[in-house]
């Protein structure tokens, strides 16, 4: 029995059942097409032959691990299912009571605590990467605004002079932190959000959506890089002597 990939690649137009198909050099008739799947993880399912278990023993021997595929009825049956074929496997397999199973059930559950676990190994991983990069650039930052309050002294001498007081001015340049390191991250939620589209272009089978939550969050982190990072500049320049700013050349 094929899956319905092999059928429509091997015999465009045509019924394949009866006809042969040459499995490592020998030939095997067709016998039946099965239900299309579809994908999973962007992986096709219907893509595969079926033969007889003892005749693939004679050509491969017994010592290949075997993959057993075993449908439940409903839902409500898979616990069932899943002990009635961990009852035939352990007698298959001569395994006393007090023994434990030397096989492995895998249902839809089991793949899918194996993806959490997956994603949550990637998550917790990225986060700390994301960390060190932000840490990287609140100093660049931070830079950029000491560079920024050394090239406008003058101006700063000027604001005060004329009546602005110390919060003003850290107002002023924590305004322009902010503004720098939140545009930084609305551009960052855009590339990821582009990256999102192409995924679901390139695999439909595997879709990709940017929650609201996580793009407020992350505007929200990038802006705070800039507030926290911001405010030994600003805090420098609302310190500046008034009369040694207008000084400044």
């Amino acid at each position: 029995m094929i899956g319905n990939d092999l059928a429509t690649q091997l015999f465009p137009g045509a019924d394949p059942i009866g006809h042969e198909l040459l499995i490592d050099g020998r030939p095997f008739q067709i016998v039946g097409i099965a239900r299309t799947i579809g994908t999973a993880f962007g992986q096709s399912q219907d893509n595969f032959a079926y033969i007889p278990i003892q005749t693939y023993f004679k050509m491969y021997g017994n010592n290949d691990t075997i993959w057993l595929n075993i449908q439940a009825r409903g839902a409500e049956w898979m616990e069932q299912t899943q002990e009635e074929a961990r009852v035939m496997m352990r007698a298959r397999r001569h395994l006393a009571p007090n023994e434990k199973d030397n096989f492995g059930i895998f249902d839809q559950a089991t793949l899918m605590e194996l993806w959490k676990n997956l994603t949550g190994v990637i998550a917790t991983a990225m986060v700390g990467v994301v960390s060190v990069f932000l840490v990287i650039g609140g100093v660049v930052i931070m830079n950029v605004m000491l560079a920024t309050v050394t090239e406008r002294t003058r101006e700063i001498g000027i604001r005060k002079a004329l009546g602005a007081r110390r919060r003003d001015v850290i107002w002023q340049f924590l305004t322009e932190a902010i503004v720098l390191t939140g545009a930084g991250g609305v551009i960052g939620v855009l590339l990821g959000g582009g990256i999102s589209l192409l995924i679901n272009l390139a695999v439909p089978s595997l879709p990709s959506s940017i929650p609201l939550w996580a793009v407020i969050l992350a505007v929200g982190v990038s802006m705070s890089v800039g507030l926290f990072f911001g405010m030994y500049p600003a805090i420098k320049a609302a310190r500046l002597d008034p009369v040694e700013a207008l000084r400044y050349e």
